[in-house]
């Protein structure tokens, strides 16, 4: 006997095949195509098939966007993952975006299970239930859900409050040995990833505990791993245990096939195999279209709505060089972050490579297709050394390649792109020289025309995932926090051109990079 585990992870809200940089677009992914692949793998399996959905898929689109922000209805995005078939549903981190209620009313639109044994309120799961037993052709299949312990590191306080995060691992190793009790066929549908190199073992990032992947398929009596959160596209064999990791917004879909035998000791699995099948050249499936037109057609009116207009060039043709010299739709970003709590310091990030600043005309789309994610702002007081902490963090960003040249260092390029982990600032005047050691890297530092101290005392606007230490920036912590505003950085923005509809797309030049592109 077959058995098929399907799965998606990370689909961000990308229901469509668009990236809403403009209408009418069919590109290679969304869930309406995995829809399809899933369909199809469906009906050719020999044997029965579970469907997981592996977690993030409230945040990240314009359309999941439009469904919290501006009506507050999550169903406007849930009804398309409602059509799929799911057996079963992860939490993802990014799904507390938009606070635990909304969360919990979106779980309440979906008709399969929750998974989530790590995530506690009090001694109970706060949200469904830890794993699920499913019977099929007479073997019992345990589908333990999972979600990534770092939630804290990254989530405003208001949005998780009364919530534990348990250790994966420890949650893990006290359910699979119950779960081999009760099934012939052990499953961890895990909303995390991979912290050391597949084949070797060895580590490929510091072991904060965001990823643990490996140390899951490690956990004796795994059957199959699903993971997701890094984006990854992996398929394959850990310590005897088929892994998946379909990629990022529904580009493909994770195939795992167990082959069983029956004995008379019971069920095992005596083969297995990963794989990853591509959407892109799939028909989106009508259900799923069909489910969200009204909110699609709504979403691309919405976001073709006129805020301002620039005089110049705001414009982004190559990211690198956006990040190397200083680009006026940076300064913007600061000047707006600036603007709504009142400092004279603010820092960002270019986020990834996708977005391409403002042409002449600045809509909505404009706004949400550059800025993707739902930050608010928080104020940090920082000292002198903090700040120089944090740009010395930002210039690891870069390295220098055989010929000298400055280059995004490795580690911020794959295996999942970490672009948005590197900040330029406003309101201060440095000098990153990446010819210099790592730690030694900022040359000039200067608040108001004189060299920032270690002991001075700033007010520096950052979004809240990096004041919460997000991307492992150990010298910001919510202790920090002075105050903040709550408003959601698309509508700041959005409110900023409203009041100051023509912007002049202008560059202080306060930051350098070494040596010169």
């Amino acid at each position: 006997m077959q058995l098929t585990l399907l799965s998606t992870s990370d689909t961000h809200g990308f229901v469509t095949p668009t990236n809403y940089v403009k209408r009418d677009q069919d590109l290679p992914f969304s869930l309406s195509k995995a829809k399809t692949t899933i369909d199809q793998l469906k009906a050719a399996a020999p044997g029965p098939v579970l469907t997981i959905e592996n977690g993030d898929f409230l945040q990240g689109s314009p359309l999941a966007y439009y469904a919290a922000r501006v009506k507050a209805q999550p169903d406007l995005a849930t009804a398309a993952y409602a059509t799929v078939g799911y057996d079963a549903g992860i939490i993802g981190n990014h799904e507390f975006n938009y606070g635990r209620d909304y969360l919990a009313a979106a779980l309440a639109t979906l008709p399969y299970p929750i998974l989530c044994a790590n995530i506690l309120d009090g001694d109970r799961p706060a949200f469904g239930q830890p794993y699920q037993l499913f019977e099929r052709d007479g073997v019992t299949i345990a589908v333990l859900g999972l979600t990534t312990d770092y939630i804290p590191h990254w989530e405003g306080p208001s949005n998780i409050a009364g919530l534990t995060f348990a250790s994966v691992v420890e949650t893990a190793k006290a359910w699979v040995p119950r779960l081999r009790a009760l099934a012939d066929v052990v499953v961890i549908a895990y909303h995390g990833g991979f912290e050391r190199d597949l084949a070797t073992g060895a580590p490929t990032e510091a072991l904060t505990g965001e990823n643990v992947g490996f140390a899951l398929t490690a956990i004796d009596g795994v059957d199959a791993l699903i993971t997701g959160h890094q984006h990854r596209e992996l398929a394959g064999i850990v310590n005897g245990v088929p892994v998946t990791q379909p990629g990022y917004r529904g580009a493909n879909v994770g195939q795992i096939c167990l082959t069983l035998d029956r004995t008379a000791s019971g069920v095992h699995v005596a083969a297995a195999s990963a794989a990853l099948v591509p959407t892109g050249a799939a028909v989106a499936a009508p259900a799923v279209i069909t489910a969200v037109s009204a909110t699609s057609a709504a979403v691309e009116d919405w976001l073709d709505a006129p805020l301002g207009q620039v005089v110049g060039d705001m414009r982004i043709a190559d990211p690198f060089a956006a990040r190397v010299v200083e680009h006026p739709y940076i300064e913007f970003i600061n000047r707006v972050q600036m603007a709504a709590t009142g400092t004279d310091i603010a820092g960002t990030a270019l986020f990834n490579n996708e977005g391409r600043g403002f042409g002449t005309q600045i809509t909505m789309r404009d706004v949400v297709t550059n800025y993707i994610y739902p930050n608010t702002l928080a104020v940090m007081a920082l000292s002198g050394a903090d700040l120089r902490a944090a740009l010395e963090q930002d210039a690891t960003y870069f390295s220098l390649n055989d010929q000298g040249h400055l280059i995004v260092t490795p580690r911020f390029a794959e295996p999942k792109p970490q672009h948005y982990n590197y900040d330029m600032y406003q309101g201060i005047d440095y000098t990153l020289d990446i010819t210099q050691p790592v730690g030694q890297r900022v040359r000039k530092l200067q608040y108001h025309g004189r060299p920032v101290a270690p002991t001075d005392r700033l007010e520096v606007t950052v979004n809240q995932y990096r004041a919460a230490g997000g991307g492992n920036f150990a010298m910001f912590d919510p202790s920090k926090v002075i105050r903040e505003n709550q408003k959601d950085m698309t509508e700041l923005i959005a409110d900023y051109l409203r009041a100051q509809p023509v912007l002049s797309a202008t560059v202080d030049h306060n930051f350098q990079v070494l040596p010169p592109m």
